[in-house]
């Protein structure tokens, strides 16, 4: 219009055509450029937001594996070599105290201590070895509906005043009379520890998981407990042969001894089974110093659990003394041994014996509370 011979106000149409039409147009693809930018971001976003998604819920399910206990095998001194683990998880639940003063196995001074029912003249290792043949006895008839190529995992938890060469006699002998098939090999870890570390590594694993526990004629007898603990564990849905009896979720452990952290480990615990907490009515306490009782009675007032102090906490250190690294397997072994008798879901809190070192939370649930 700038070159046209003819003036602007005799061509009002060409003008604003061009003074609106072009902004207009302008404005259209900037609008346009803007929205497919805006759905870029946003589709982006929405990606994100699906793979933290997805994330989480790997994670969640990851977290909320466990394990079936395909067969259980406790020895106290609450159990009589010619008694069923009835009368034993009885007295457990009736509160009495194995712990006194006798006789100790190695030199016969006497300890406060329990002791498992024998002779306390007795060799240590024939009696080990009799102990262990009963355990391997309630363990046998499970392993013998297997297939015998089905691997197996052996988790030893040891502590015991035997030489390492006399536990190795008494292990290989117990293990040749037992007339299990299957071959087993070893497995590195200690604890709870190995069972988290199961659970992230071998959850989709045909190996089953074989614990013994022994807590035997220790060094220092004084206030501890002789225990003897075999447990059958297997990854949920990948054996169909064996029935589970109970089902052991993943463990928690307090990232630093305080009630706060206390507090998380044992909700999260809870979380992984998902356990109702005024469904449990047992607590099971096994390898932790006096001092941190009072942290587990304010976590319990604040979860809450449907027990009082008075009524559902099965101290297994006061009736029986310490257990070392057998307390977490002993109190597990106890609390199936109570949802085989028809109890609900069960919670664990144990420790290694040291004041300074954290407490495992564990959930346990009978098999008929899943299938609901």
């Amino acid at each position: 219009m700038l070159f046209s011979t003819a003036p602007v106000s005799q061509q009002p149409l060409m003008f604003w055509g061009w003074a609106l039409g072009v902004p207009f147009l302008g404005w259209c693809v900037l609008s346009f450029a803007r929205v497919l930018l805006y759905l870029g971001k946003q589709h982006a976003a929405d990606g994100w937001d699906e793979a933290r998604e997805y994330d989480l819920l790997q994670r969640v399910r990851q977290g909320r594996r466990a394990l079936d206990v395909l067969s259980v095998s406790l020895r106290t001194a609450l159990r009589k070599p010619d008694e069923s683990p009835a009368a034993q998880l009885d007295a457990l639940l009736g509160g009495v105290k194995a712990l006194k003063a006798q006789p100790a196995r190695r030199d016969s001074v006497t300890l406060r201590h329990s002791r498992l029912a024998g002779d306390v003249n007795e060799d240590p290792e024939p009696a080990l070895l009799r102990t262990l043949g009963q355990l391997f006895t309630e363990l046998v008839p499970s392993l013998k509906q297997l297939p015998d190529e089905t691997p197996l995992a052996v988790l030893l938890e040891v502590e015991s005043g035997l030489l390492d060469r006399a536990w190795g006699r008494v292990w290989q002998r117990a293990w040749r009379d037992s007339g299990i098939r299957q071959k087993f090999v070893v497995l590195e870890g200690s604890g709870l520890h190995a069972v988290d570390q199961w659970l992230d590594e071998r959850s989709d694993d045909q190996a089953l998981l074989l614990v013994i526990a022994v807590h035997f004629a220790p060094k220092q007898p004084e206030a501890t407990g002789e225990v003897v603990v075999g447990l059958l564990l297997g990854n949920r849905l990948m054996q169909t042969t064996l029935p589970p009896v109970a089902v052991l979720h993943r463990p928690e452990l307090e990232q630093q001894p305080s009630t706060e952290a206390l507090h998380y480990a044992v909700t999260q615990a809870l979380n992984w089974g998902p356990v109702d907490a005024t469904s449990v009515r047992h607590v099971w306490r096994a390898g932790i110093e006096a001092q941190r009782h009072a942290a587990i009675n304010t976590v319990l007032g604040a979860v809450p659990m449907s027990v009082t102090r008075d009524q559902g906490i099965q101290d297994l250190d006061t009736w029986l003394g310490y257990s070392g690294k057998a307390a977490p397997w002993l109190a597990i072994a106890a609390a199936t041994h109570t949802m085989q008798g028809g109890a609900g879901p069960q919670f664990i809190f144990s420790g290694g014996g040291c004041a300074d070192a954290g407490l495992w939370s564990t959930a346990m649930t009978p098999v008929l509370s899943l299938s609901k």
